[in-house]
């Protein structure tokens, strides 16, 4: 996606996708860290945090961390710790009529100037999350004015940075000065995406980069809240351990073994990096990879990690070759094959799908229910 592409987060960056939700852009930014570095994709709205924590979660992603906060409550825990910042606004919408007549039905004035409001204060924030000389990518589907030029017009006036002038193949349109308030030059570097020029919809997108050396007086709140997460004990690991040594590659777990957290009967392994204290204020939807639960005083692994798996990286594995036994384990039927008894990962072609139970020539399905597939 443009914006994404725009923000060009590189291995070993901190970012923050701070509107994610549904997730298409995080699972980009996830793509591109390649395990590497730290992503944090926010979402307000709870019902949709959830769907932005399962997406991340089919796409295998390991070093994510989902919360459902207000962007203003991410600065007690991130002041100026992100190196790149995406904020893809909620906005009014007009660069959607096309091809959804809901947004048309929804438009108003007022839904434009409700907009603007959400905006200002989660560009104030974003402001405060990004470290001095980090990106900030600023996005709308929308074509107004006041939600796009004049909103990136207000905010350098007002805050150190710079605008950077944007290059995408194909896009040759650019914010328009004539649509700010000042007649601010420097907007022509934006960058509007118009569905009669591309193949695509209505967007706009702005480049901003934090000056150095700038010092903002910010109290930061001190002390943290009891936290459900905590670190996971020799003792609450052993169910764990003794799964990771029989089915995992010794160079996948031993990389994790430091970094492994409880929330309540789950287990995570925390993203490289990332302190428990800082997160323990957050509403956490999903707190890095998630490995598993224990039940029954016996470890179950997680959809999650069998996403994150390489087939490589598991000792037991049934790496189908038949497409109908593949859709077989994707309707969640049981497998009539011989395997170690245990633990087996199931793939495709090469590629993971998920975890099975291997027992007298039988695998049982755990792929999840709500996943599978209802007829081929």
């Amino acid at each position: 996606m443009a914006a994404v592409e725009v923000l060009n987060p590189k291995p070993g960056d901190w970012v923050l996708d701070l509107c994610a939700a549904p997730g298409g852009k995080s699972t980009q930014i996830g793509a591109k860290l390649q395990g590497a570095g730290v992503l944090v994709a926010n979402e307000l709205v709870n019902s949709r945090a959830g769907i932005l924590s399962t997406n991340m979660e089919r796409m295998g992603i390991t070093n994510a961390i989902v919360t459902n906060e207000f962007p203003e409550r991410l600065v007690d825990s991130f002041y100026e710790s992100f190196d790149k910042i995406l904020v893809d606004a909620p906005c009014s919408g007009e660069g959607m009529f096309r091809k959804d007549p809901g947004a048309l039905a929804d438009w108003s004035l007022e839904r434009v100037d409700r907009c603007m409001g959400k905006q200002e204060k989660i560009l104030e924030s974003a402001h405060r999350l990004l470290k001095p000389g980090g990106v900030l990518v600023y996005s709308t589907c929308t074509f107004s004015p006041e939600e796009n030029e004049q909103m990136i017009e207000a905010f350098i006036a007002k805050y150190p940075y710079t605008l950077e002038t944007i290059e995408l193949p194909g896009i040759t349109e650019h914010g328009r000065v004539a649509w700010t308030r000042n007649q601010d030059q420097t907007i022509a570097k934006t960058l509007r995406i118009m569905p009669m020029s591309v193949k695509g919809e209505g967007h706009f997108i702005a480049k901003l980069i934090k000056s150095e050396g700038f010092a903002e007086a910010l109290e930061i709140k001190q002390g943290y809240a009891k936290s459900r997460l905590k670190k996971a004990t020799r003792i609450e690991l052993q169910d764990y351990n003794d799964f990771a040594k029989n089915n995992l590659a010794a160079e996948f777990y031993q990389k994790i073994e430091d970094r492994l957290f409880l929330l309540g009967e789950h287990l995570y392994a925390i993203p490289a990096g990332v302190e428990l204290m800082r997160i323990a204020n957050l509403k956490l939807l999903r707190t890095g990879l998630h490995l598993g639960i224990f039940k029954k005083n016996r470890f179950e692994p997680s959809y999650a990690l069998a996403m994150a798996l390489k087939l490589s990286e598991a000792k037991n594995i049934c790496d189908l070759t038949d497409e109908d036994l593949a859709y077989q384990y994707l309707k969640g039927e049981a497998l009539n094959l011989q395997a170690k008894k245990g633990w087996v990962l199931v793939g495709y072609d090469g590629y993971s799908l998920g975890f099975g139970k291997a027992s007298e020539g039988l695998v049982k399905n755990h792929y999840p229910k709500g996943l599978r597939i209802r007829k081929k």
